[in-house]
């Protein structure tokens, strides 16, 4: 018999795992897993339970939003023995479970994480930190994450760019030198995010149209400082109908990425406060995560669709 932990945030989602828990675990044990079964108590916990545990487990399964899963990954990514990684989505966002089309009926993706099959995912090294999907500093680097669900659900992507529009004289630019692998820009920002994901905070659309998750590439994207209210409007209406204004925008895709700016700069990684720096050098990780999808899904998610049978291992 296999051996699973399954770890599981209980204050995710308002508690919403506890009535399908039985369920779930019967999932769990009608695919051949002796289970181990660990709520968190605290921040961080998560992260040390990885980190820490013992040899002999097969698969460790976990539940909660992405902050949980950032956790449970960064506690991976710690370990000389790495093994792979089952998701069953339950936070308010959870970006990075839709962008592998992690179901997010609970009980399909605790099946997912017994039966799909295993995808080999790029994920970020941030100085000496980890990251799943996305480093972000700046204007909008908190707003996502402060917005009302209802009000996302009627407004959409207008809400995310309203939000942040309304805070953008109160934010302030910073001077940052950004060196990556097609050269350096040295400018004037308000706004920028390194990501492996097609959602950032609940929003499709606001990354690039093709991304691939296993190609060692992150989506770059950092917006300068308007002079005027002119150029204020210009960068509004270029978010509202999702599209690059190349005048007041920078994007790129890069493997490696560095960071110096005057000051110290507040950083958000998967949502969680990533603290402040004035260096920062940001890695990609390339296929050093090792998460269950659907079987169905995986030739979409890689960059070599035609060698998918790589990664189609069983457990």
């Amino acid at each position: 018999m296999k051996k699973m932990i399954f770890i599981y945030n209980p204050n995710a989602g308002k508690g919403a795992l506890k009535s399908g828990l039985s369920d779930i675990l019967d999932i769990f044990v009608k695919a051949d897993y002796e289970i181990v079964i660990y709520p968190t108590q605290r921040y961080k916990d998560a992260y040390q339970k990885v980190k820490h545990l013992p040899d002999g487990y097969d698969l460790v399964v976990c539940s909660g939003g992405d902050g949980t899963l950032d956790e449970v990954v960064t506690g991976m990514m710690k370990r000389k023995e790495r093994i792979p990684i089952g998701y069953i989505p339950t936070g308010t966002t959870n970006d990075f479970a839709n962008s592998l089309h992690i179901p997010k009926n609970r009980l399909e993706a605790a099946d997912t994480a017994v039966n799909g099959k295993l995808f080999h995912c790029d994920v970020g090294r941030f100085n000496k930190g980890i990251f799943v999907y996305i480093a972000a500093f700046g204007l909008f680097t908190d707003v996502a994450y402060q917005t009302k669900q209802e009000v996302k659900n009627v407004l959409g992507h207008l809400a995310y760019v309203l939000e942040g529009a309304k805070r953008i004289f109160n934010i302030p630019s910073y001077k940052i030198k950004v060196t990556y692998d097609e050269g350096v820009i040295e400018d004037k920002f308000i706004f920028g995010m390194v990501t492996n994901s097609k959602s950032v905070g609940g929003f499709r659309g606001m990354v690039g149209k093709e991304v691939v998750f296993d190609d060692g590439k992150f989506e770059v994207t950092l917006i300068k400082m308007p002079k005027n209210p002119l150029e204020l409007n210009e960068i509004i209406a270029a978010l509202l109908v999702e599209q690059v204004n190349t005048n007041h925008m920078y994007t790129f895709r890069t493997g490696a990425i560095r960071f110096e700016s005057e000051e110290e700069i507040p950083w958000t990684l998967d949502g969680e406060f990533g603290g402040e720096h004035d260096q920062v050098e940001i890695e990609n990780l390339q296929q050093q995560l090792q998460i269950m999808v659907p079987a169905e899904e995986l030739s979409a998610l890689t960059a070599n669709p035609d060698l998918v049978c790589i990664s189609d291992e069983e457990i």
